[in-house]
């Protein structure tokens, strides 16, 4: 395979795929969702961020014991650091983890009497809460509408010619332009799932895929 190019795109045009390609994502994913376990938005927030670098799967396995040694923000906030880490220690970057953990609930405790905010403004003034995390939540526990711009959403972005940006913030604006606002959450976690089940990194299923006759790189594999 070739060096990969960069496409020039028509936020008009990429408009106009997404109205093509909504419904169709809508059909084969009708219940997209994020992939995490949890029971309340401060589930969520530690799920999501134990996910950094690691697969759902993983984080699922840890948290289905981990939630039950500590079931609010400031039993996180209370719990010894080391605890935590050696909890989490399977899901990779477990300092860093553990620190984003402990904090986040020490304010969360401290700042917002043990629930977690509900804006992304409040969500991003947490420690270790970046814009993707606070989407997540916002999206999965809040039910607001929230882009959540993972590496499949990045990945399946450009392919589609629906942005230039491989930065997560910047795509995350530019699908705000071109995505209706309601359908903001759906939109990717069914692209997610569209990474995960058919447009791979390395091996896009182009034949099977409903969505190819949109796609423009199913005609420049260049655009992988």
């Amino acid at each position: 395979m070739g060096e990969k190019v960069q496409m020039k795109v028509n936020k008009a045009e990429a408009a106009e795929r997404v109205k093509k390609i909504w419904p169709i994502l809508k059909k084969t994913y009708p219940d997209a969702k994020t992939a995490l376990n949890f029971r309340d938005p401060l589930e969520l927030l530690i799920a999501t961020i134990l996910s950094a670098q690691c697969t759902d799967v993983r984080v699922n396995m840890v948290t289905k014991d981990l939630f039950k040694k500590c079931k609010s923000a400031a039993d996180w906030a209370r719990a010894d650091i080391k605890d935590i880490e050696s909890d989490i220690k399977s899901t990779g970057f477990y300092h860093n983890k553990a620190a984003a953990i402990k904090g986040a609930c020490r304010t969360i405790t401290e700042k917002f009497g043990g629930k977690v905010p509900d804006t992304m403004e409040e969500l991003v003034g947490l420690p270790g809460v970046g814009r993707k995390t606070a989407n997540v939540v916002l999206g999965g526990a809040f039910g607001k509408p929230a882009i959540a711009c993972d590496t499949h959403v990045i990945r399946l972005s450009g392919r589609l010619g629906l942005s230039e940006n491989t930065d997560a913030v910047k795509l995350e604006y530019d699908l705000a332009e071109i995505v209706p606002k309601k359908s903001w959450t759906f939109f990717g976690n069914a692209l997610i799932l569209h990474g995960r089940n058919v447009c791979k990194a390395r091996k896009p299923d182009c034949r099977n895929c409903p969505i190819a006759k949109y796609c423009p790189a199913v005609f420049n594999p260049a655009l992988w």
